[in-house]
């Protein structure tokens, strides 16, 4: 669906499961996003992307390597979260990368694609967040351009007050 360099982004596949389960179970990967998912998360996550696609054409698509085939992690766009001001309403761009893909620009690379398609499409405004202490993401943000926002930083509102997930941080990118 897109292609890059070295990378495909693509609506996601059966055999994209157990992969992702596997993430989904990597206390590093999960490290900043909440806490390990057994199968049945993991499968209900990937059952709400390819919803998502059917009803708004976009979503956090699975990511291949071109040369191996290899399924890697998800990036793309997706609509923010309802009911939080300032994001909601706006495309929010996302990545996750199996920890044998972090460090070679695999998340940057993915996420300027996943920029260009929104752009493509009409999106004026696209937001990302993450937790304060996610600087990997964070940096990944900058690389593509994207400028803190801390006026809209925000407490998560399905978590707990002394879930140490709960504060995020927001940068957007307008074209």
């Amino acid at each position: 669906m897109i292609e890059t360099a070295r990378l495909i982004l693509r609506p996601w596949r059966d055999d994209d499961r157990v992969p992702f389960a596997a993430m989904g179970a990597d206390a590093d990967v999960m490290q900043h996003l909440g806490p390990i998912m057994d199968r049945a998360g993991s499968d209900a996550v990937v059952d709400r992307l390819i919803a998502l696609q059917a009803v708004l054409g976009h979503t956090f698509w699975a990511v291949e390597r071109r040369d191996t085939g290899a399924f890697i992690g998800f990036c793309g766009l997706k609509m923010a979260p309802l009911g939080i001001t300032g994001l909601s309403g706006f495309p929010e761009i996302g990545w996750r990368l199996a920890r044998s893909a972090w460090g070679q620009g695999f998340a940057s690379e993915a996420a300027r694609a996943s920029l260009d398609w929104g752009w493509q499409k009409g999106m004026t405004r696209i937001v990302a967040m993450t937790v304060p202490a996610n600087t990997r993401s964070q940096a990944v943000m900058q690389r593509i351009g994207m400028q803190r926002r801390p006026d809209l930083d925000f407490d998560h509102p399905l978590l707990a007050a002394d879930n140490p997930l709960r504060p995020h941080i927001v940068t957007e990118i307008c074209r």
